[in-house]
């Protein structure tokens, strides 16, 4: 298995490299399409997305308060509020409800 990680760190290495030097080399012109233009604008964000999500969910020790947490900060955002008061309200719901379901 040692001898394997060498492999693995080679070949993430390589496809890290790929998928980030081979549209550089490709696409001479500027990208007029908009369809193609906004579609890579918002693939940063939906990676951050599918990335984040899960472990909102998954990381405290009930789901439910995950799900909560995850309304609390929905909400909050909509409200206007900062991106800190925002990850406040998401913390401190996660707080109170695992505070709760332990006592029950």
């Amino acid at each position: 298995m040692n001898n394997n990680i060498y492999i693995y760190i080679a070949v993430m290495a390589a496809v890290t490299f790929l998928v980030r030097a081979l549209p550089m080399t490709l696409i001479k012109k500027p990208i007029k399409s908009q369809f193609i233009q906004s579609f890579l604008y918002y693939v940063p964000y939906v990676t951050l997305a599918v990335m984040t999500f899960p472990a909102i969910i998954n990381a405290p020790q009930y789901e439910i308060a995950g799900i909560v947490a995850l309304i609390v900060g929905i909400i909050a955002a909509w409200k206007g509020l900062s991106m800190f008061s925002v990850a406040v309200c998401c913390c401190l719901s996660v707080f109170v409800l695992e505070a709760i379901i332990a006592i029950l």
